[in-house]
């Protein structure tokens, strides 16, 4: 599995959106809403390349631990475990700067709703200048911050001779000792004059994250150039677990019944052994084991099964199951849903009913719902209850049957531009035309199409936050910001209202950072 590197991300551009929002002395609401939505982005960003490190990290430790390439990983395995504790170290740093900076914007305890919770001042102009500054009261952080990203650069690429060569123009931590940073009016600024001078405590916040994005960038380059060196990502398998099903768990007298059951993934490896019913059954081509037979009788039936497998540390473990199945008496009925075990509110749901006495003497009544049709095709409208259960009756020649339905409200739909991702080559989010509300995983063939949306646009090219709107599923009427967008961009979706069949409703948004 390839990994994507990450881009370099400029700093300045964001320089930008804080100097130019915060010129005034009271910062509007608007504007701490923005960067608030921006670091938000910036977190999630950090979480996602944490979850790509650690995949790296893993696929690095099993080329270690496999006999064909051991030699081969050791080195970069060393060298990659080296970037970790580099990284780990910096993020740490930033994350105290994070804690110092709020303390100085006076954080504190507070109840709200029963609950406690911490509260600074968000537009506090003053607390990033006192910590970062060097005035007669600062706390000098600002060069001694200066300082530690240099070292972060200059340790990270001296990890090895060639990681220096690959990243030496590419690396995301820019080289203090050489970077210039240019305000509006054309002159030259500090470092610390430039980033935290006269800041509001959020901004300086969300910069920070933004250096912490710069750092993880910088380790999962870092750690994918280790990771190529060796080959590529090898998905292993590690954890097992035993599988058993059956073709039904209601049937009538004389019918047949099967059940299978083998490891998960049916993985070879699992050698995998089951008993059904105290009699060994052999493993198919496919890893699982298949036994049949008619039922007989009437009621509750049970059927013990047995796997035992090979667990990847070499042990053996079993598990044991009861199969459990009902056996209908002539006369009686069956409803069998044709999508899954529930009902779901605002759409039909089609149902099966069998009635072995002719329909002349067969009657279907429901609760909490309506059930209309004729014969075994019927089509239920559950009440708008959700959490409730839908009970349907089949009065079969005077004997009646109950079967219960869990009443559920269809899942959200889910927010996508192009391909859906998160993070998006920025060519490939600029070709884009329209986005869309998506229900994964779900049986029914439903469609939800966009109301509405608000849509920031924020980071690189983008010296203050932009804020648009759209109404329907085109984004042609963004093309002016879109247009602008390039690596380092972040584009957050928020307030989105679909319509579907069963209503409107708001559901969760989406911000895509473009590399």
């Amino acid at each position: 599995m390839a990994l994507p590197k990450e881009p370099r991300q400029k700093m300045i551009n964001l320089m930008y959106l804080v100097l130019t929002a915060l010129l005034a002395l009271n910062v509007s609401s608007e504007i701490l809403n923005a960067f608030k939505v921006v670091d938000k982005s910036l977190v999630t960003s950090n979480d996602n390349l944490n979850t790509a490190n650690n995949t790296l990290y893993t696929s690095l430790e099993g080329k270690l631990k496999d006999p064909m390439t051991a030699e081969k990983a050791k080195p970069w395995y060393d060298r990659a475990n080296q970037a970790k504790k580099i990284s780990a170290e910096m993020d740490a740093y930033i994350n105290d700067l994070k804690s110092e900076l709020k303390k100085e914007a006076g954080e504190h305890e507070v109840e709200v709703d029963g609950q406690k919770i911490m509260q600074f001042k968000e537009d506090d102009l003053e607390a990033a200048t006192r910590l970062f500054g060097n005035g007669e009261k600062a706390k000098n952080k600002g060069p001694e911050f200066k300082d530690k990203l240099q070292e972060f650069r200059e340790k990270m690429l001296g990890i090895d001779p060639s990681i220096a060569k690959e990243f030496a123009t590419t690396f995301p931590v820019d080289d203090m000792n050489t970077a210039k940073i240019i305000g509006q009016d054309g002159k030259e600024k500090s470092f610390t004059d430039a980033y935290f001078h006269m800041t509001p405590t959020v901004a300086a916040l969300t910069l920070l994250s933004k250096f912490q994005n710069n750092v993880k960038n910088a380790e999962n380059q870092v750690v994918t150039y280790c990771h190529n060196q060796v080959g590529a990502v090898k998905v292993v398998y590690d954890q097992f677990a035993a599988l058993v099903g059956q073709s039904s768990n209601y049937i009538m007298p004389g019918e047949e019944m099967e059940i299978t059951a083998g490891v998960g993934a049916y993985s070879k490896a699992a050698q995998p052994q089951v008993s059904i019913r105290g009699t060994s059954s052999p493993i198919g081509p496919d890893g699982r084991a298949s036994y049949k037979f008619n039922v007989n009788g009437s009621g509750s039936q049970t059927v013990p099964v047995s796997v035992t497998y090979t667990k990847p540390d070499g042990t053996k473990e079993s598990k044991q199951f009861e199969v459990k199945y009902t056996v209908g008496t002539p006369g009686g009925a069956a409803v069998m849903p044709d999508k899954m075990n529930v009902f779901y509110i605002g759409v039909d749901n089609p149902v099966t009913i069998g009635s072995p006495t002719g329909w002349d003497k067969t009657t279907v009544s429901m609760t909490n719902g309506a059930i209309s049709g004729q014969g075994s095709s019927r089509v239920v409208k559950p009440a708008n209850m959700p959490g409730q259960k839908a009970v349907i009756t089949v009065n079969a020649d005077k004997k009646s049957s109950n079967f219960e339905f869990r009443l559920k409200r269809i899942p959200d739909p889910v927010f996508k531009v192009g391909s859906g991702k998160v993070r998006m080559p920025s060519i490939e989010f600029k070709s884009q035309t329209s986005c869309r509300a998506e229900l994964e995983n779900f049986d029914f063939e439903l469609r939800y199409s966009i109301v509405s949306a608000t849509v920031y646009f924020s980071g690189a090219n983008f010296p203050n936050v932009r804020t648009a709107s759209i109404t329907g599923n085109s984004i042609a009427s963004l093309s002016t910001y879109i247009n602008q967008c390039g690596p380092g961009s972040v584009i957050t979706f928020d307030n989105v209202k679909v319509q579907g069949p069963d209503g409107q409703r708001t559901i969760e948004g989406k911000s895509i950072a473009l590399y």
